[in-house]
Protein backbone atom coordinates (compact mmCIF):
# COMPACT_ATOMS: atom_id res chain seq x y z
CA UNK A 1 0.00 0.00 0.00
CA UNK A 2 1.40 3.28 -0.97
CA UNK A 3 2.25 5.53 2.06
CA UNK A 4 0.04 8.95 2.48
CA UNK A 5 1.86 11.64 0.92
CA UNK A 6 2.68 14.74 3.79
CA UNK A 7 0.28 18.19 3.31
CA UNK A 8 2.36 21.25 2.75
CA UNK A 9 0.62 24.13 4.48
CA UNK A 10 1.12 27.86 3.97
CA UNK A 11 0.41 29.82 6.25
CA UNK A 12 0.62 33.34 4.89
CA UNK A 13 1.48 36.23 7.17
CA UNK A 14 1.85 39.10 5.10
CA UNK A 15 -0.62 41.58 4.58
CA UNK A 16 -1.10 41.30 1.29
CA UNK A 17 0.03 39.16 -1.27
CA UNK A 18 3.35 40.11 -2.40
CA UNK A 19 4.25 39.42 -6.30
CA UNK A 20 7.06 38.14 -4.22
CA UNK A 21 5.40 35.34 -2.34
CA UNK A 22 3.42 34.33 -5.17
CA UNK A 23 6.54 33.64 -7.09
CA UNK A 24 7.59 31.61 -4.10
CA UNK A 25 4.03 29.79 -3.96
CA UNK A 26 4.39 29.01 -7.55
CA UNK A 27 7.62 27.40 -7.26
CA UNK A 28 6.69 25.20 -3.98
CA UNK A 29 3.25 23.85 -5.81
CA UNK A 30 5.90 22.71 -8.71
CA UNK A 31 8.06 20.94 -6.19
CA UNK A 32 5.19 19.13 -3.77
CA UNK A 33 2.41 19.02 -6.30
CA UNK A 34 -0.64 20.78 -6.32
CA UNK A 35 -2.64 18.21 -4.64
CA UNK A 36 -0.04 18.15 -1.92
CA UNK A 37 -0.43 22.19 -1.11
CA UNK A 38 -2.68 23.83 0.93
CA UNK A 39 -2.68 28.41 1.45
CA UNK A 40 -4.22 29.32 4.55
CA UNK A 41 -4.96 32.98 5.80
CA UNK A 42 -5.92 34.03 2.25
CA UNK A 43 -8.76 36.62 2.94
CA UNK A 44 -8.82 38.50 -0.06
CA UNK A 45 -11.03 36.88 -3.06
CA UNK A 46 -8.48 38.61 -5.75
CA UNK A 47 -5.40 37.20 -3.76
CA UNK A 48 -7.78 33.26 -3.50
CA UNK A 49 -7.78 33.45 -7.16
CA UNK A 50 -4.38 33.85 -7.77
CA UNK A 51 -3.39 30.95 -5.52
CA UNK A 52 -5.89 27.85 -6.77
CA UNK A 53 -4.42 27.43 -9.51
CA UNK A 54 -1.32 25.91 -7.10
CA UNK A 55 -3.32 24.19 -4.06
CA UNK A 56 -5.92 24.19 -2.24
CA UNK A 57 -6.90 27.56 -0.21
CA UNK A 58 -8.48 28.66 2.79
CA UNK A 59 -9.41 32.41 3.82
CA UNK A 60 -9.33 30.94 8.00
CA UNK A 61 -5.95 30.75 9.45
CA UNK A 62 -4.73 27.34 10.37
CA UNK A 63 -5.59 28.28 13.89
CA UNK A 64 -9.17 28.20 13.25
CA UNK A 65 -9.41 24.83 11.37
CA UNK A 66 -9.01 22.83 14.17
CA UNK A 67 -12.72 21.14 13.03
CA UNK A 68 -11.59 20.14 10.04
CA UNK A 69 -7.68 18.45 11.41
CA UNK A 70 -6.08 16.89 13.98
CA UNK A 71 -3.56 19.61 15.46
CA UNK A 72 -1.66 16.63 16.97
CA UNK A 73 -0.90 15.86 13.82
CA UNK A 74 0.75 18.81 12.25
CA UNK A 75 4.35 19.68 12.43
CA UNK A 76 5.25 23.67 12.75
CA UNK A 77 8.79 24.26 11.39
CA UNK A 78 10.12 26.42 13.32
CA UNK A 79 13.85 27.54 13.38
CA UNK A 80 13.36 27.84 17.27
CA UNK A 81 12.68 24.55 17.95
CA UNK A 82 14.49 22.30 19.83
CA UNK A 83 14.64 19.01 17.25
CA UNK A 84 15.89 18.63 14.01
CA UNK A 85 13.44 17.04 11.38
CA UNK A 86 14.24 13.55 10.43
CA UNK A 87 12.86 11.19 7.90
CA UNK A 88 10.76 9.32 10.70
CA UNK A 89 8.56 12.28 11.67
CA UNK A 90 6.86 11.81 8.63
CA UNK A 91 5.21 8.73 10.19
CA UNK A 92 4.15 10.45 13.33
CA UNK A 93 3.06 13.79 11.30
CA UNK A 94 0.22 14.40 8.49
CA UNK A 95 0.49 17.93 8.04
CA UNK A 96 3.89 20.15 7.84
CA UNK A 97 3.01 23.88 8.62
CA UNK A 98 5.19 26.77 7.24
CA UNK A 99 4.90 30.62 7.87
CA UNK A 100 4.83 32.26 4.73
CA UNK A 101 6.55 35.07 5.70
CA UNK A 102 9.02 37.84 3.43
CA UNK A 103 12.30 37.61 5.49
CA UNK A 104 13.39 40.06 7.95
CA UNK A 105 16.78 40.25 8.33
CA UNK A 106 17.67 39.82 10.64
CA UNK A 107 14.52 37.25 11.74
CA UNK A 108 12.24 38.52 14.22
CA UNK A 109 11.33 34.61 15.04
CA UNK A 110 7.39 35.38 13.46
CA UNK A 111 6.79 32.20 13.65
CA UNK A 112 7.31 31.26 17.14
CA UNK A 113 5.01 34.45 17.87
CA UNK A 114 2.49 33.78 15.40
CA UNK A 115 2.10 30.10 15.01
CA UNK A 116 3.67 27.71 17.23
CA UNK A 117 2.37 28.93 20.48
CA UNK A 118 -1.39 28.95 19.08
CA UNK A 119 -1.55 25.47 17.52
CA UNK A 120 -1.86 23.78 20.20
CA UNK A 121 -0.82 19.79 20.48
CA UNK A 122 0.87 20.32 17.50
CA UNK A 123 4.86 18.85 16.97
CA UNK A 124 7.72 21.68 15.98
CA UNK A 125 10.87 20.72 14.32
CA UNK A 126 13.79 22.92 13.03
CA UNK A 127 15.75 22.96 10.11
CA UNK A 128 18.87 24.09 10.99
CA UNK A 129 18.57 27.74 12.89
CA UNK A 130 19.29 29.67 9.61
CA UNK A 131 16.97 31.52 7.71
CA UNK A 132 15.34 29.99 4.20
CA UNK A 133 13.17 31.72 1.67
CA UNK A 134 10.02 29.98 2.06
CA UNK A 135 10.65 27.63 -0.53
CA UNK A 136 13.35 26.74 0.52
CA UNK A 137 12.41 25.32 3.88
CA UNK A 138 9.54 23.28 1.85
CA UNK A 139 12.34 22.12 -0.18
CA UNK A 140 14.49 20.70 2.37
CA UNK A 141 11.48 19.29 4.88
CA UNK A 142 10.41 16.90 1.07
CA UNK A 143 13.96 15.95 0.74
CA UNK A 144 13.71 14.68 4.61
CA UNK A 145 10.54 13.27 4.68
CA UNK A 146 11.08 11.30 1.45
CA UNK A 147 14.88 10.05 2.96
CA UNK A 148 17.48 12.40 2.94
CA UNK A 149 19.33 13.26 6.40
CA UNK A 150 19.56 16.97 7.04
CA UNK A 151 23.57 16.17 6.77
CA UNK A 152 23.29 14.91 3.58
CA UNK A 153 21.54 18.48 2.24
CA UNK A 154 23.86 21.01 0.68
CA UNK A 155 23.18 24.83 1.22
CA UNK A 156 24.75 28.26 0.52
CA UNK A 157 24.11 31.33 2.84
CA UNK A 158 23.77 34.31 1.00
CA UNK A 159 23.74 34.67 -2.29
CA UNK A 160 24.04 37.30 -5.00
CA UNK A 161 22.01 37.98 -8.41
CA UNK A 162 23.68 40.32 -10.61
CA UNK A 163 20.88 43.11 -12.07
CA UNK A 164 23.44 44.38 -14.61
CA UNK A 165 27.18 44.44 -15.16
CA UNK A 166 27.48 46.98 -12.49
CA UNK A 167 24.69 46.06 -9.91
CA UNK A 168 23.51 43.44 -7.53
CA UNK A 169 21.02 42.23 -5.09
CA UNK A 170 22.39 40.16 -1.76
CA UNK A 171 19.73 37.63 -0.74
CA UNK A 172 21.32 36.95 2.83
CA UNK A 173 19.40 33.59 3.08
CA UNK A 174 19.87 30.07 3.02
CA UNK A 175 19.35 27.83 -0.33
CA UNK A 176 19.46 24.92 -1.10
CA UNK A 177 22.20 23.77 -3.97
CA UNK A 178 20.67 21.19 -6.11
CA UNK A 179 23.05 20.51 -8.80
CA UNK A 180 25.35 23.31 -7.73
CA UNK A 181 23.05 26.01 -8.39
CA UNK A 182 21.07 27.75 -5.86
CA UNK A 183 17.30 26.71 -5.55
CA UNK A 184 15.47 29.20 -6.93
CA UNK A 185 12.31 30.00 -8.72
CA UNK A 186 13.42 31.36 -12.24
CA UNK A 187 11.25 34.02 -12.49
CA UNK A 188 12.97 35.62 -8.93
CA UNK A 189 16.19 37.03 -10.92
CA UNK A 190 13.27 38.42 -13.41
CA UNK A 191 11.73 39.97 -11.20
CA UNK A 192 14.66 41.56 -9.02
CA UNK A 193 15.83 43.07 -12.74
CA UNK A 194 12.64 44.54 -12.71
CA UNK A 195 11.95 45.85 -9.40
CA UNK A 196 15.16 45.90 -7.78
CA UNK A 197 13.20 44.99 -4.13
CA UNK A 198 12.41 42.36 -2.64
CA UNK A 199 8.53 43.51 -2.54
Amino acid sequence: MDKKKPIYIIEHLEPELFEWCLIEYQHISETVGKENLWFTNISNEKARKKLEKFGKVYSESIKKLGRMIDFSKICVLDPEADKLLVTGDSRVYDYFLFGGILGDYPPKKRTKKELTKFISGSGERHIGKEQMSTDNAVYTVKEILDGKKFEELKFKDKISIHLDKFEFVDLPYRYNLVNGKPFMSSQIPVYLKKKGAFR
